[in-house]
């Protein structure tokens, strides 16, 4: 069928990295897309892109539900993402954002008929053995709420509870889960994207070890298409690429780039409750300056998760590639845009294994 003809397909969080990612692999495959945005963000991911322009906040629901009239399909990346606890202004953005908007987003596509939904999920919202964290996570297991956690988490477990209810109703609504993501046309950029350009700059002075799952974009991207294409409504299933410490990310780091990594690592409970006090300050009285190990962070890394794609392998035919090459793509992408500026760091390969332009 002539891609021109069909329904075009609604994108939300087209900005973000998943999203900027996802809609150039969709228009590489010859799918109409029309995004909705956000005046008042930092749109760049998708500048100069063949797509339909809606704008608008998913918040409310009807400018959700006109912005998706005639649509076919609907990918629902966007979210507020954070590590802090915040204020209450902040915790109340997390909320409206990424549940609210979740909730509008659901609406729209039963009141439109737009058919089935992808919601991107956060794996930090998936469960684990609470005796030994460290033990690979499916997606069978109970999320864990009695304990301190960041609102993000709280939120993207409430977004699976609105995935699930409007299941219940017998709407079409499949959880793609997201690790963390490394790899290119970061703009905005991610923790990660900021975390490899300073490397670079030599601001990573120390570190704190710990691990997490790690997934490629190029990876997740592929699970939300997988998801759309063969996944069975009211599931979720888990993407991931590869779980690395943190010491094996930053030799990543020096290999790719040139630039040698720290080699001063913090004991992670120093850090824990030094970041309490700083995180503390800063989000009262500096809201707007980025943090990188903040509390919620340093807990996660501490419980050096492990995600386990059986079922996606299983069900969608979902195959892992390797983090090494997404942070040869990451580091390709702020070399070209210009960000990466020490004159001592390597030029990037040339052999860009990205399927997307």
């Amino acid at each position: 069928m002539d891609g021109s003809l069909s329904p075009p397909v609604f994108l939300t969080g087209s900005a973000g990295h998943v999203g900027a990612n996802l809609v150039r692999r969709l228009l590489k495959d010859g799918v109409r897309v029309r995004v909705l945005l956000r005046r008042e963000d930092n749109n760049e991911g998708v500048e100069g892109l063949e797509v339909e322009r809606v704008y608008g906040d998913i918040r409310d629901p009807e400018v959700t539900r006109r912005a998706m009239e005639g649509c076919q399909g609907v990918y629902h990346v966007a979210a507020k993402i954070s590590t802090i606890e915040g204020n209450r202004a902040h915790r109340r953005e997390v909320f409206e954002c990424n549940v609210v908007g979740t909730r509008n987003v659901l609406q729209a596509a039963r009141e439109v008929d737009a058919g089935r939904v992808v919601v991107t999920g956060s794996f930090s919202a998936v469960g684990y053995d609470l005796d030994a964290p460290s033990a690979p996570s499916n997606e069978e297991m109970l999320f864990y709420p009695m304990e301190r956690m960041m609102p993000y988490e709280r939120s993207k477990s409430l977004v699976e509870m609105e995935c699930w209810k409007a299941a219940a109703k017998g709407q079409d609504v499949i959880v793609a889960t997201c690790c963390a993501v490394i790899g290119g046309h970061d703009y905005l950029p991610s923790r990660m994207g900021r975390t490899l350009c300073d490397h670079t700059k030599g601001k990573i002075r120390a570190y704190v070890d710990g691990g997490f799952d790690f997934v490629a974009v190029r990876d997740i991207v592929e699970g939300h298409l997988l998801c759309m294409h063969k996944g069975r409504s009211g599931e979720k299933y888990i993407f991931s690429s590869e779980y690395k410490t943190i010491s094996e990310i930053l030799d990543l780091f020096e290999e790719v780039t040139g630039i040698r990594r720290s080699s001063r690592r913090i004991p992670s409970k120093l850090m824990l409750m030094f970041s309490e006090v700083i995180s503390a300050y800063l989000s009262k009285f500096h809201p707007q300056v980025p943090q990188r190990f903040t509390p919620g962070a340093i807990r996660l890394l501490r419980q050096c998760r492990h995600a386990d794609t059986t079922k996606a392998q299983r069900e969608l035919g979902f195959k892992p590639t390797a983090i090494r090459d997404a942070v040869h793509d990451a580091y390709a992408f702020h070399c070209r845009r210009k960000a990466i500026t020490n004159p001592r760091a390597k030029p990037p390969r040339t052999d860009d294994k990205s399927p997307i332009p």
